[in-house]
């Protein structure tokens, strides 16, 4: 089945590949990634993202929007590409906020092989650059055909609301999995009513919601971004153990994994969600798509989402987080992320 980023059509599932280079332990063999995301082409996935900075804290920035512009080169027409971008206020100063865009726009390009980009999402909004001259420039880029559609990350309503009202927003991609739901009050009724997707990264938590992390999991102490999810410290993985009680129990109920489960539950609950499960392993990658064929019947996640409703999540990264001269500073919880 397929799914639509406002006019833009996708795989119920689709692909993130930030852990193929940063944010999560070693990373896979090249030839081993390649053939990866070839079979997530071959099983039905034809949504793939990407960031241009993907790589840069343990390798060279380029490294990710590369390995997926070669992997996928031979059915680029075939699918959605996606990619994010970060402006800082220096190159605007210089540039402008366009000739900033166009330039990364320009090198993202190069590295995915491709004269397009199908989905070109600001990574993170900054302080000090004006959302509607972004929003503005977006829309040139459109109209241009360099690109189909434009989204933003971890943004609040009032921040989505004035970027929509300048150029249609086709998606936002913002934290959300059943430790994260802020989207469901916040952001989402917005985008259902305005035809924009919600694309969740992380949706199973950082790999939580599979059931194999527990409170004595070691994190690398390099580039992993496990050692600041909150629901991830010791204490929080202990006291959100309920979480995967529940999880066993429907999925076992089901015959699916915890992890199908979880995607599972909200393709089911929303039209318009894709999520972007983030694995690196094959199996894994092959386990994710394939909770688009899981059916949860409407009693099924009236009684999933009743329980969830009644157990207290611990920690919470919240889904606004918005650059300044501190790079990524998170309004909810006062932390810096750069990823």
């Amino acid at each position: 089945m397929m799914r639509y980023l406002r006019k833009i059509t996708v795989s119920d599932v689709g692909m993130g590949y930030m852990g193929f280079f940063h944010g999560y332990r070693t990373v896979p063999d090249h030839d081993e990634a390649v053939d990866s995301i070839r079979a997530a082409y071959q099983v039905g996935c034809t949504f793939f993202d990407t960031a241009e900075g993907y790589g840069k804290e343990r390798f060279f920035p380029d490294q990710n929007e590369q390995l997926v512009g070669e992997a996928v080169h031979p059915f680029r027409d075939q699918v959605v590409l996606a990619t994010k971008v970060r402006i800082e206020p220096e190159e605007v100063a210089e540039y402008g906020v366009e000739g900033a865009l166009r330039h990364h726009l320009a090198l993202s390009m190069e590295n995915l092989q491709t004269n397009y980009v199908d989905l070109y999402y600001l990574h993170r909004g900054n302080e000090d650059v004006a959302l509607s001259d972004v929003a503005l420039a977006m829309g040139k880029l459109i109209d241009q055909g360099l690109i189909r559609g434009w989204g933003l990350s971890q943004v609040s309503l009032d921040l989505l609301k004035e970027a929509d009202q300048v150029t249609p927003v086709s998606a936002v991609q913002n934290l959300y999995n059943m430790l994260e739901r802020d989207c469901e009050q916040t952001i989402q009724p917005y985008c259902l009513e305005n035809g924009i997707g919600l694309v969740p990264f992380s949706p199973i938590a950082s790999g939580f919601l599979s059931g194999k992390l527990h409170s004595t999991s070691q994190f690398e102490k390099v580039d992993d971004v496990r050692n600041r999810v909150p629901q991830l410290s010791q204490e929080n993985m202990d006291k959100n153990q309920p979480v995967i009680h529940l999880l066993n129990q429907f999925a076992e109920a089901k015959g699916v994994t915890t992890v199908q489960l979880s995607l599972a539950w909200m393709l089911a609950k929303y039209p318009n969600v894709v999520p972007i499960p983030g694995s690196k392993n094959r199996a894994r990658i092959l386990e994710n798509l394939a909770a688009a064929q899981v059916d949860l019947a409407p009693v099924e996640m009236q009684r999933l989402d009743t329980a969830l409703n009644e157990l207290t999540i611990h920690g919470h990264r919240g889904t606004v987080e918005v650059e300044n001269r501190q790079v990524g500073y998170n309004q909810a919880t006062h932390t810096k992320w750069i990823n």
